[in-house]
């Protein structure tokens, strides 16, 4: 049987010496790289094509979540956490297992006992996070940036800059006050994931950062149209503007 390759992403050493200890135990599993950051996991996924990722959320620069979603092809998953909250989202997203920090040798091994059952049954890809929609309702935790990877590298863009979103089929664009990005998610998605004392969704291609309305006009009965402050116009759905005046008043 061919071994396990398997990366360790965590920004605290004493979190992957904890990793790499129990990992003794198994000449099944080899370490690839230890890696201290979001940015360093993903070059060593991208370069090393690991089977496993033990890794954490709450990191510096990107989180795990992050990370995971500007991979093309991520391996499977155990993460490593000191937080709870983020559990529904690990297992929506088909995560091997779970662990909160500390954890023991014990519970450890519950885990890559998992790992193994997903090999002997073939099913060992990580579901890509472009198909996480709904955020938990006990944890609804709205997004405050967006990364952005693009060929000039990767972008950390806050929501405060975006202006409005557009549905472009299988995409959505994003227009921000640095320019337009093209991301793979829907906008169900970001009408769950935004604020919406912030964002709200005013026709079915428009999200729309209601600070950057200038004013609303009157087209025609029922009809209307918002303009922006840089320019743009959009339409307003009836349904849209409901959301809108409720959210407005």
């Amino acid at each position: 049987m061919n071994k396990i390759k398997c990366v360790i992403v965590d920004d605290e050493k004493l979190a992957r010496d904890v990793v790499r200890t129990y990992l003794k135990e198994y000449d099944s599993i080899e370490i690839l790289a230890e890696c201290k950051n979001g940015f360093e996991g993903i070059k060593a996924i991208q370069e090393l094509k690991p089977d496993l990722a033990f890794l954490d959320i709450q990191m510096p620069k990107i989180n795990g979540f992050e990370m995971l979603e500007l991979l093309d092809d991520p391996p499977a998953i155990i993460f490593t956490t000191a937080f709870d909250q983020y559990a529904i989202k690990a297992f929506e997203i088909n995560a091997i297992d779970y662990l909160l920090k500390p954890f023991a040798q014990e519970r450890f091994n519950e885990a890559v006992g998992r790992m193994a059952a997903r090999i002997e049954s073939g099913q060992t890809k990580q579901e890509n996070l472009n198909n996480l929609e709904e955020p938990a309702e006990d944890f609804k935790e709205y997004l405050n940036r967006i990364i952005i990877k693009d060929k000039s590298g990767i972008k950390i863009l806050p929501v405060e800059d975006i202006i409005y979103l557009e549905a472009q089929d299988d995409y959505v664009m994003i227009h921000s006050n640095s320019g337009k990005y093209l991301k793979q998610k829907t906008m169900k998605y970001y009408e769950s994931h935004l604020d919406p004392a912030v964002f709200v969704r005013i026709h079915r291609s428009y999200i729309i950062n209601i600070n950057c309305i200038k004013n609303i006009e009157l087209l025609e009965k029922d009809s209307y149209q918002a303009i922006l402050k840089d320019g743009p116009k959009l339409s307003i759905s009836k349904s849209g503007y409901s959301r809108l005046r409720e959210l407005l008043n």
